[in-house]
């Protein structure tokens, strides 16, 4: 556990119109959570998008041809490579939430919209930090993190059946 003050800048992007998509204040909130005690600074942007850019960016970077809930980037700097004037290390990356997927999810499992709006920013910032669900053992440790996280901002546990 990191302790001390964190220096977190988030940066919130929508790339749609934003009528019933939570507030920029709201993603970094969740963000903030997700890294409380985990890591002391960060830069990273977070990203709503369409379908059409949801299934573009999901082809290209993950070569499957539909539109995905939540899509993480970490920063991958190379040796010597200049970072623009005003972006800080750790940059740490960059989330991409597809609006029109979360919106469907959340009707069809019966969440409310902000709550799994939450939950997916919790899921994809941990990825940003390394956490994965790659095999049952990493799957069961990364969700149960996240229902921690989660309790932490009152939201009910995201993997129970509604």
């Amino acid at each position: 556990m990191t302790k001390g003050p964190v220096r977190l800048d988030v940066s919130v992007g929508y790339a749609l119109p934003r009528a019933g998509l939570p507030a920029a204040v709201s993603f970094r909130k969740w963000v903030a959570a997700a890294l409380e005690g985990r890591i002391r600074e960060a830069d990273l942007a977070v990203r709503l998008v369409d379908a059409r850019e949801g299934r573009a960016l999901n082809r290209h970077y993950r070569g499957k041809d539909y539109a995905t809930n939540v899509l993480s980037f970490p920063a991958d700097l190379g040796e010597g490579v200049k970072l623009p004037k005003g972006v800080k290390m750790p940059l740490l990356g960059d989330l991409v939430l597809c609006a029109p997927v979360v919106a469907r999810e959340s009707r069809e499992q019966g969440k409310r919209l902000n709550d799994h709006y939450a939950h997916l920013t919790v899921h994809g910032a941990l990825h940003l930090l390394g956490w994965n669900h790659e095999d049952a053992r990493e799957a069961d440790c990364m969700e149960a993190l996240e229902r921690e996280i989660l309790a932490g901002l009152g939201i009910a546990d995201p993997y129970l059946d509604a």
